[in-house]
């Protein structure tokens, strides 16, 4: 008996590890059609129906190369790396919240939770460029690790705001407390800089300095071939898929949908007269399930769209200077937030609706 509890642990954690492995692996093929479409391309087609198998086809290739690593590399924290970063890319999972009541963990502290799992993955890149011993992957890893730090002040900053509304680190609570209307709207230059910050905070271009081609081949993950390349490639787009559900959750409502038409028909339609008139208990334990579904597919639904904006950017905007990118976070972006902090709170004093959590008054 006491093993149920480990055993439904287990459970849980890969009812959501599977799903998220699944999205990232389908992110990839849908990124490379976007971008196929938009360059008049027809990108992959040939491997699958449409070409829905070919991440499985690279994953099978990169597994099944010869691994070659560098002679004078530190081989211990040269894989450790890759593992350090997918590892904390899949910890933030945890505290998502799919639904009411959803989530692995309903953690009080999630949105900390959250910025210290990213803060963390910094590690694994800076220890995967440098251990490879090359000047490329070495320069990879310091440019990365001083746009991650450099941009997890904007992220935190504009966290800070959405905290302010709301007065709660949970990730459920700030959800609900979007019931009366999305952050993005009192919030949408916030939303603005928040998308941009993570844009830079998952290495994508145009802030993909970190692994710019035509300076530095590929940057920290130069060196990296077979299956620890596939850690690196998994932890990044689990990052973007990770970001993208972030983003919905601070700012888009999570998991609500009263506000896409399609979806608030639900609304008007009396699930209880329907289901109490048949007599099936099978039927009315359905119903929520039925909601939970519901739930799941809005944010799904919105973290979706979240995820074409950053490959149309990707697809769209090309590469800047690494001085121009950081003296953009420094002297743009910075001042704009800090702005905002002030602002915000005056206006949540001067209408008596700070929450009354963080009411000091």
């Amino acid at each position: 008996m006491l093993y149920i509890p480990t055993l439904i642990s287990i459970v849980e954690v890969l009812l959501v590890t599977v799903p998220v492995l699944l999205t990232v692996a389908y992110v990839t093929v849908a990124e490379r059609k976007t971008m196929a479409s938009m360059q008049r391309r027809l990108g992959p087609n040939s491997v699958g129906y449409y070409g829905l198998l070919q991440a499985f086809a690279d994953a099978l290739k990169l597994l099944l190369k010869e691994y070659v690593s560098p002679t004078q590399a530190n081989l211990i924290l040269f894989f450790l790396g890759p593992i350090i970063t997918l590892i904390f890319s899949l910890l933030g999972y945890a505290v998502i919240p799919f639904g009411p009541g959803l989530a692995i963990s309903d953690y009080n502290l999630g949105i900390l939770y959250m910025l210290a799992v990213s803060s963390l993955a910094t590690y694994g890149i800076l220890l995967a460029g440098w251990s490879a011993n090359s000047k490329y992957a070495f320069l990879g890893s310091l440019r990365s690790t001083a746009q991650l730090i450099s941009y997890e002040l904007i992220l935190s900053s504009a966290i800070l705001l959405v905290i302010m509304l709301t007065g709660s680190l949970n990730l459920t609570v700030n959800i609900e407390a979007q019931r009366a209307v999305w952050f993005i709207f009192p919030l949408f230059p916030i939303f603005i800089i928040f998308f941009i910050g993570s844009v830079a905070e998952t290495n994508r271009a145009p802030f993909d300095l970190a692994e710019a081609e035509s300076e530095l081949v590929s940057g920290f993950m130069t060196e990296h071939a077979a299956v620890i390349f596939v850690f690196f490639f998994l932890a990044e787009y689990a990052s973007i898929v990770l970001i993208c559900i972030l983003t919905t959750v601070l700012f888009l409502g999570g998991y609500l949908y009263d506000y896409l038409p399609f979806v608030s028909l639900f609304k008007y339609i009396d699930l209880d007269f329907y289901l109490n008139s048949f007599s099936s208990k099978e039927i009315l334990a359905s119903y929520p399930i039925v909601e939970g579904l519901i739930y799941g597919l809005s944010l799904g639904l919105k973290s979706s769209i979240m995820i074409f904006i950053f490959i149309w950017i990707r697809a769209s905007f090309p590469r800047i200077r690494f001085d121009q990118l950081m003296s953009f976070c420094w002297t743009v972006l910075l001042p704009i937030v800090i702005a905002f902090i002030i602002l915000v709170p005056c206006i949540l004093y001067s209408f008596d609706i700070i929450p009354s959590n963080i009411n000091l008054f």
